[in-house]
């Protein structure tokens, strides 16, 4: 075998325990709350067939060549914005392949290894990756359950650290659920104005509210240009459209476009005009009614599903207005980490809440997907979990 010098990103950046978890619950026989994806039968294959129909008859080969960020894509996504109280035109509309290099891009634009970031103390590991994968230093601020990030400890960071980029999920938030309240949403616009942090909202599940009111972004209070939005066809779509956006200034159109180019030049020309074919005439409203409603319809019966089995069990969960997850918080001498095998075992899985801890910490936590699984099969995995639980 090769004796490779490889660099110290590539030698030290750990692979998702999330993926290896996930990995351990393909087996078609397990019922699975351990995905972050959509209701599979609810996916718009047919339509989505149709519009690729479309464009390639429309445009030929011109859909099938390298080019620019698709204008008529950019100019819907900006009038989706200004219609969530975002003031925006297509020229701040920056197009990548999914959220994930939109953050990848953003932690580039605005950071050097060794500069400080501050993130969640729980959060999606893509997001970890890609904050640690640019050998950032990582200062983590706790979460309520309630009313999300906590604003003390991030003013706090802001003050102490002074970072040169935060990231949050202020909606139906990836792995806990929880949505970040107003009037906290209008703190952390203002915190970032007062101390010049960039802050980027990672925003992929706000489409996918179900129940209760619609959040304004941060996005639509920032007067100071200091929010960075992430939004996402992965989840309002499909997540094979690998198709994302960065609401920013015009002034850094220059500098994001050449850090976009030197990742991968462009996004498919023949997604992004199906993707824009698709969501004209209300497709994608009746294929977003249709989702939350499903969403929704899982949702209720895994909150009655926790009542009836995971409450004797002295638990504790989210009660989300969206998105695909629930998070629960179980007795301390639990160890949901430990019980994930012994899980398996029972042909069930989730994702332990300790695989999105920043800093360890969190065993007697766990992810549950409600989205991608039927609702008997949902009743008859958390009636499993409490079995697992209740033997430790």
């Amino acid at each position: 075998m090769q004796d490779y010098i490889l660099s110290q990103t590539a030698a030290t950046l750990q692979r998702s325990v999330m993926r290896d978890l996930m990995a351990l619950a393909v087996s078609p026989d397990i019922l699975s709350l351990a995905g972050g994806l959509p209701a599979s039968e609810v996916l718009p294959g047919q339509e989505f067939s149709q519009s690729l129909e479309r464009v390639l008859s429309r445009d030929g080969a011109a859909a099938m060549q390298y080019g620019p960020p698709w204008m008529p894509l950019r100019e819907w996504i900006a009038g989706f914005m200004r219609g969530k109280g975002v003031a925006c035109s297509a020229e701040n509309i920056f197009i990548t392949n999914g959220a994930q290099q939109a953050l990848a891009i953003l932690s580039r634009l605005f950071c050097d290894p060794g500069d400080t970031a501050v993130i969640e103390a729980i959060t999606f590991t893509g997001v970890q990756q890609v904050t640690l994968g640019r050998r950032l230093n990582v200062h983590t601020v706790p979460t309520d359950l309630d009313s999300g990030v906590d604003v003390g400890a991030l003013e706090h960071a802001f003050r102490t650290h002074r970072p040169k980029l935060a990231v949050l999920i202020p909606n139906f938030h990836n792995p806990m659920g929880v949505t970040i309240s107003r009037e906290k949403r209008e703190r952390i616009v203002a915190l970032a104005a007062e101390y010049r942090v960039p802050v980027v909202e990672d925003d992929p599940y706000s489409p996918l509210r179900f129940m209760g009111e619609a959040m304004p972004p941060l996005k639509a209070m920032d007067e100071e240009g200091m929010v960075f939005y992430i939004g996402s066809f992965s989840k309002m779509l499909m997540p094979a459209a690998r198709l994302g956006w960065i609401v920013g200034p015009a002034e850094l159109a220059d500098r994001i476009t050449v850090l976009r180019e030197s990742i991968d030049l462009e996004s498919s020309q023949l997604i992004q005009r199906a993707v824009h074919d698709f969501v004209q005439e209300g497709r994608l409203e009746a294929y977003l009614d249709r989702l939350n409603s499903t969403n929704l319809r899982r949702r209720q019966v895994l909150m009655q599903a926790l009542e009836t089995h995971f409450a004797p069990l002295g638990a504790r969960w989210t009660k989300p207005e969206g998105g695909l997850f629930a998070w629960i918080t179980l007795p301390e001498h639990i160890d949901a980490w430990q019980r994930f095998e012994t899980a398996v075992q029972q042909k069930v899985a989730y994702i332990p809440g300790a695989a999105f801890a920043v800093q360890g910490g969190h065993r007697n936590t766990l992810r549950l997907n409600f989205s991608n699984i039927t609702e008997e099969h949902i009743r008859e995995a958390i009636r499993r979990l409490a079995q697992v639980f209740s033997a430790a």
